[in-house]
């Protein structure tokens, strides 16, 4: 660090509860202070112990989603490389069903393609080998809901945050050849339409997530299960939610994705 400047200490297990009491309560904590960034390592470190307490109260690991995966977002934050979040079974909400307003602080919705595996991944692994590990693909929607007010965090604090992952909903499954290199999208809200988009957009091709995920994932010691899903990525910006909205998401060729903000 340029001059005399020193980083701000923080203490991991502290910041890890303050996260995880937020969205218990979902209310906001404040961004960290000044001088304390986290680097990508001592980030994903937090998050695993962020994501440890939800397996402590009894949630069990779905799988993971993708993060960061348009060119405009890495550029944005000023990085080359994607970042993921772990999904947990608390996560989860059933496609065409009510979802809590109040289960979260300030929720937003995008469109994704949702991988689910039949073998095992991780490493560095070719797009056919991905393929070979899939069992299903589905229209998906995630909701994301960061822990920090007004939603601004610098890129190590999100990645702390479990990469802002709060919610995700699945439809239908399709078999794992289905084409969805370039799949014309539409998240409506109330019936008006409120950003239109293409799978294209998740690093050219969702399989090119599904690809980074196994390689990511592996640096920590992790890998992708059978029976994990895997969520690739928003294919648009994400759009606010609030009680009593609808939000329908219609995927060109592979179905809609439903639900109730209540």
């Amino acid at each position: 660090m340029a001059g005399n400047a020193t980083a701000t200490p923080i203490d991991l297990e502290q910041l890890a509860g303050r996260l995880d009491g937020a969205a218990l309560a979902a209310t906001a904590t404040p961004q960290l202070p000044e001088g304390a960034a986290l680097t990508p390592a001592v980030a994903y470190a937090v998050q695993a112990l962020v994501v440890g307490k939800r397996l402590a109260r009894g949630d069990t690991r779905t799988g993971i989603k993708m993060g960061l995966t348009s060119r405009a977002k890495m550029e944005q934050v000023n990085v080359d490389e994607v970042i993921f979040g772990q999904l947990t079974s608390g996560m989860w909400r059933e496609e065409g069903a009510p979802v809590a307003r109040g289960d979260f602080i300030h929720p937003r919705a995008e469109p994704e393609i949702a991988f689910l595996l039949k073998k095992p991944l991780e490493g560095r692994v070719t797009i056919p080998e991905a393929v070979a590990a899939l069992e299903a693909v589905a229209p998906a929607v995630e909701i994301i809901d960061s822990r920090y007010e007004n939603f601004r965090f610098a890129l190590g604090d999100v990645i702390a945050d479990n990469s802002s992952s709060a919610g995700y909903v699945v439809g239908g499954f399709h078999p794992p050849h289905t084409d969805i290199a370039n799949l014309g999208i539409v998240l409506s809200v109330n019936g008006e339409a409120r950003q239109i988009g293409s799978s294209a957009a998740i690093l050219g091709h969702p399989l090119r997530s599904l690809v980074a995920a196994a390689r990511m994932v592996a640096r920590l010691g992790l890998r992708l299960n059978p029976g994990d899903i895997v969520l690739a990525g928003g294919a648009t910006a994400a759009v606010p939610l609030a009680a009593g909205d609808h939000v329908s998401t219609e995927f060109q060729n592979i179905g809609r994705v439903q639900f109730l903000v209540r």
